[in-house]
C-alpha cells in the first residue's frame, strides 16, 4: 500500500452509446477499445501512470500537474486521428476531470478523495471540456489560468460542501480565437450577429451577452441576479453562453423548472443543464405553475 500526492486524470469518451446503436456491439467495442487504449498510451507518454481502463474511460496518475493538463489538451487531437475508423454518422468526443490530492495505491488500483472528485468532474463535463478542481488550478501558470473559466462552486456527489471548479474548454478556446478574427472582419464588413438573453422578474431586468461570462442566480451575496426567497439556494443556478448556445445549469437543493413557450410541459433540472431557446419561464425551487413560485421570464435572441 502506497500513499502519495498525485494528480488524477479521469477521461471518458462521449458518443459511445450512439456508436453501439449505429455500428453494433462488435464493431463499436473494437473502436471504443482502440480509442481508449490510444488515449491511455498518449497520457503515459506524457508522463502519466496508467491505472486502469473503465469501459469507455481511462484513469491515469501524474506527478506533474501541468504535464497532466497539457496532455489532456492534446487528447482531442489524438482522438481525431481515430475518426477515420468510425462508421458513417459516428462521432466520438472526450470529456475529462482532473484533481490533485492525497491518494492510496493498492493492488493495482488507487483510492482517495482526488480520485472520486476527478471521476465526478468527468461526469459533469460536456464533450470537449476539461473540468479541474482548485488544487489543479493553483498549480497552473498564469497563461494557462487565462484559458480557465470559473464555474463558481459546484455540488459534487460525496462532498459535504460545494467545491470551486474551473472549466478548460479547449474547443471553445479555439472558437474564441477564430470568433475574434471574424468579429474584426465583421466590423469592417458590416453589422455583426446579435445574441442576447433577456431575463426579468418584477422590477429586475438584465441582458446577458456571450462576452459577459456566467451569470449566477441565487439569494446569496455576490450573485449576479438576486432572488430573495427561501426556496432559492444561495447559488441556485448559472446561465452562460457557451459554444453559441445559452445554457442553464442548476446547482440547487430544490431544483429548477424551465417552461418553454412552445411546450406546455416544464423541464425539471436538479444539478443538471439544459439549453435555453425562444421564450419561457424559469421556476426557482418550485414549478412555474405555482403562483407563489419565484419565476424568471426569459427571451433568447439569436439573430445570425
Amino acid at each position: 500500500m502506497k500513499q502519495s500526492v498525485r494528480t488524477v486524470v479521469f477521461a471518458d469518451l462521449t458518443g459511445s452509446t450512439g456508436l453501439f446503436e449505429t455500428a453494433g456491439n462488435v464493431v463499436a467495442t473494437r473502436i471504443v477499445t482502440r480509442c481508449t487504449h490510444t488515449l491511455g498510451r498518449h497520457l503515459v507518454q506524457a508522463g502519466g501512470q496508467l491505472v486502469k481502463y473503465l469501459g469507455d474511460g481511462v484513469l491515469v496518475l501524474f506527478d506533474d500537474t501541468i504535464a497532466a493538463v497539457e496532455a489532456a489538451a492534446r487528447m482531442r487531437d489524438v482522438l481525431k486521428e481515430q475518426a477515420q475508423s468510425l462508421p458513417s454518422g459516428g462521432a466520438l468526443g472526450i470529456k475529462t476531470g482532473i484533481e490533485r490530492g492525497p491518494i492510496v495505491e493498492h493492488d493495482g488500483d488507487c483510492y482517495g478523495d482526488a480520485v472520486n472528485v476527478a471521476a465526478r468532474l468527468s461526469d459533469r463535463a460536456q464533450a470537449g471540456e476539461t473540468l479541474i478542481g482548485e488544487s489543479v488550478f493553483a498549480c497552473l501558470a498564469d497563461a494557462q489560468r487565462l484559458a480557465c473559466q470559473s464555474l463558481d462552486r459546484i455540488t459534487i456527489k460525496g462532498k459535504a460542501e460545494p467545491m470551486r471548479v474551473w472549466r478548460i474548454d479547449w474547443a471553445r478556446t479555439a472558437e474564441t480565437t477564430v470568433t475574434s478574427m471574424l468579429d474584426l472582419q465583421q466590423l469592417m464588413d458590416g453589422p455583426r450577429a446579435v445574441q442576447r438573453l433577456d431575463i426579468h422578474r418584477l422590477d429586475q431586468h438584465l441582458a446577458l451577452h456571450p462576452d459577459d461570462g456566467p451569470l449566477i442566480i441565487g439569494r446569496g451575496e455576490g450573485v449576479g441576479f438576486a432572488v430573495d426567497d427561501q426556496r432559492v439556494s444561495r447559488r441556485h443556478a448559472r446561465i452562460e453562453w457557451t459554444g453559441g448556445q445559452c445554457v442553464l445549469t442548476d446547482f440547487s437543493s430544490n431544483g429548477s423548472w424551465v417552461r418553454f413557450a412552445s411546450s406546455p410541459a416544464p423541464v425539471f433540472l436538479r444539478r443538471d443543464s439544459c439549453t435555453l431557446y425562444g421564450e419561457g419561464e424559469i421556476g426557482l425551487g418550485a414549478q412555474p405553475d405555482d403562483f407563489t413560485a419565484p419565476t424568471l421570464a426569459f427571451h433568447v435572441i439569436d439573430e445570425n
